[in-house]
């Protein structure tokens, strides 16, 4: 499977009574039915290792790039009406704040390793608390509650997977908890995210910025008004996208696939 197809239902299942192994590109496995594969007896992998580099440093870039206000300085600096640049447009600064990561697996705790050169304050919530060893190693401190990482954090990052528990885990309630000064950053899944509660939010100023790699759908519709919005980036879920990670993907796949053809053991795979 690649971009989420072909769509693997009930139908498809018993048109291919053959069917050993799906492997599926990427981490999220929110598309798919595991129990209606586990029915069929068909075995899944995914390739969550491969993508957690190039997807922490995007995480890494939109924080970048919406704190230092790039795309609005590059639509500043090429537009036919600039006359001058002004002096009092301003970003705010990486170093020195606090970010706060939702979601401390592998992406996440990736990203807390970059944001430490950044001397970035950095909390975090995860179901599984990292040993004492991992935080010490990024300085990370450990919030068993949500609402006092949003409360202290100037960026607060998703990475999280979409699961019925994390469905809008960040809604108007959360929204409201944030400085008014912070910046949400959603590098996991659109659904993560109450949209329409986000561009209220974003609208009214009851926080300061977004910047998404994801949104639902995807694309969004062209009169969506998180499109209209300065305050906002908006990339085209680009996580993984690099040539060497895409490559490293596909080989994970069919190391999968072989072995699931040939009773090997299979790597990565989703039990």
């Amino acid at each position: 499977m690649w971009s989420h197809k072909p769509v693997i239902n009930k139908e498809l299942l018993q048109s291919l009574p053959n069917l050993k192994i799906v492997a599926n590109s990427g981490v999220g496995l929110d598309h798919l039915d595991l129990n209606l594969l586990s029915s069929y007896g068909v075995k899944l992998s995914n390739t969550p290792f491969v993508v957690s580099t190039d997807t922490a440093d995007l995480g890494m870039a939109l924080m970048l790039a919406s704190s230092r206000r790039i795309v609005e300085g590059h639509q500043m600096a090429v537009s036919p009406d600039t006359e001058y640049f002004p002096a009092d447009w301003l970003g705010s600064e990486l170093s020195g704040a606090t970010l706060g990561i939702l979601g401390m697996g592998t992406i996440g705790y990736k990203v807390a390793e970059r944001a430490k050169a950044f001397e970035m304050k950095i909390l975090y919530h995860n179901r599984t608390r990292r040993n004492k060893e991992e935080e010490s190693a990024v300085g990370a401190v450990y919030c068993k509650k949500i609402d006092d990482l949003l409360h202290q954090s100037d960026f607060v990052l998703l990475s999280v997977n979409l699961t019925p528990e994390t469905h809008k885990l960040i809604g108007k309630r959360e929204l409201e908890l944030m400085k008014p000064t912070a910046t949400l950053i959603n590098i996991s899944r659109g659904l993560v995210v109450d949209q329409d509660a986000l561009v209220e939010a974003l609208q009214n100023k009851v926080i300061k910025a977004a910047a998404l790699d994801v949104t639902h759908p995807e694309p969004l519709p062209r009169d969506h008004p998180l499109l209209k919005l300065k305050n906002v980036i908006i990339t085209p879920h680009i996580g993984s996208a690099t040539k060497k990670t895409r490559r490293l993907m596909m080989e994970n796949m069919t190391e999968s696939i072989r072995a699931g053809l040939t009773g090997l053991p299979i790597p990565n795979e989703v039990l």
